[in-house]
């Protein structure tokens, strides 16, 4: 389990990125698979996201997930939900203490919120379309209405995929350009023609930054490069592989 250090000093919640290690998954599973929209074994994805919730000081059923789609939807957790039969969305807040929200990713940035005065925190799954599509934005003002001061929340970017890893074709980049042409900066050129590299982290940290997030931290771990800790989709899809494992990322507010 990662911690960023700007949360570690927080009195009043626990977090985590967690990597693939000390789990009960084998095979392109191992070990720590938290995803249940995986191939794997559904009791021992069990069993995995149970020894996370055990890090974080909650059970396996207060564990939440969302049914992830690469949505701007933000869910609201008051009370735990089913496993198997989550919420569809992309983001989830809370300001209940002992429910562990999180999210899902193999690639995919997870995003950790907190506002610690306000005892309000928020996770988002933010893969480029919910990137764009402001998933970040959404979960930040729903963070508001439930009293959360933007200029307060920490927001913290857990493993992704890094730019030097993440090729786009050259229908990737209009979307963003026609956006803000500033966002070019986020795109050098392949070797390939008409293609780009394309910074996730880069492009969520200067979006968080412009809508008023007081501090916006980059933990700069790649999840493609880094095999030995972290699940890859495209690692996984470039190997010709037929599935691959879900690493999970949580925050929780301790119990009063």
């Amino acid at each position: 389990m990662i911690k960023a250090p700007e949360l570690k000093s927080a009195t009043s919640l626990r977090h985590g990125f967690f990597t693939r290690q000390g789990g009960h998954s084998s095979g392109l599973f191992a070990s720590l698979n938290c995803g249940f929209g995986s191939g794997d074994d559904k009791a021992i994805v069990a069993k995995n996201r149970a020894a996370a919730g055990k890090c974080l000081g909650v059970t396996g059923s207060y564990m939440l997930t969302v049914w992830q789609w690469h949505s701007p939807d933000v869910i609201i957790a008051d009370t735990p939900w089913d496993a198997l039969t989550p919420p569809k969305g992309d983001a989830i807040v809370t300001t209940r203490p002992g429910l562990a929200i999180s999210v899902l990713t193999a690639d995919c940035a997870p995003v950790l919120f907190a506002d610690e005065e306000a005892g309000v925190i928020g996770v988002a799954h933010a893969g480029w379309k919910g990137a764009i599509g402001g998933v970040s934005d959404a979960t930040i003002k729903v963070m508001e209405e439930r009293g959360a001061r933007r200029e307060r929340i920490t927001a913290i970017i857990g493993p992704t995929i890094s730019q030097p890893a993440y090729e786009v074709g050259p229908e990737f980049i209009d979307p963003f350009l026609a956006q803000d042409p500033g966002n070019a900066d986020f795109f050098t050129l392949s070797t390939r023609p008409r293609h780009h590299m394309f910074d996730l982290p880069g492009y969520l940290k200067r979006r968080m930054t412009a809508q008023g997030v007081g501090r916006v931290v980059d933990l700069g771990l790649c999840t493609y490069s880094d095999e030995t800790r972290f699940y890859s989709y495209r690692r996984a899809t470039h190997r010709n592989e037929k599935d691959y494992g879900r690493q999970i990322s949580a925050i929780v507010l301790k119990p009063i």
